[in-house]
């Protein structure tokens, strides 16, 4: 599967300031004629401040996606920003992993698909 941007019309995205990736300045003033204005976050705070806020607008993407190709591309852009995250904060994936494998003995999975309606206190 080859990748592709898919276009949509989500207030999400067109928020600013927003992160982005490292080409899309260039992609955009080149396919789109606009003019850009950016800025780098040289501060670990900052950056992480802005990595959080695109998690939420690329989860956003994907609970709204339309189409295997679609989610491939938002869960694509989750996983370059999970990779970031891990990065700034001095973590590797066979630590997430690690955790992840002892959540799933602990708590489980999610293949039995239990929707929990109620609890009451």
């Amino acid at each position: 599967m080859e990748p592709k941007h898919f276009e949509t019309n989500l207030a999400k995205e067109n928020e600013y300031p927003k992160l982005v990736r490292d080409n899309a300045p260039e992609i955009m003033a080149q396919t789109k004629g606009r003019i850009i204005r950016t800025r780098i976050l040289d501060n670990d705070l900052e950056f992480l401040e802005f990595l959080l806020k695109k998690v939420e607008e690329e989860s956003y993407e994907l609970a709204h996606a339309e189409g295997r190709g679609h989610l491939a591309e938002e869960v694509a852009d989750m996983m370059e920003l999970f990779d970031s995250l891990l990065e700034v904060n001095s973590l590797d994936w066979s630590d997430v992993m690690r955790i992840k494998e002892e959540k799933a003995n602990k708590n489980g999975k999610f293949k039995k698909r239990i929707l929990l309606l109620e609890c009451e206190v």
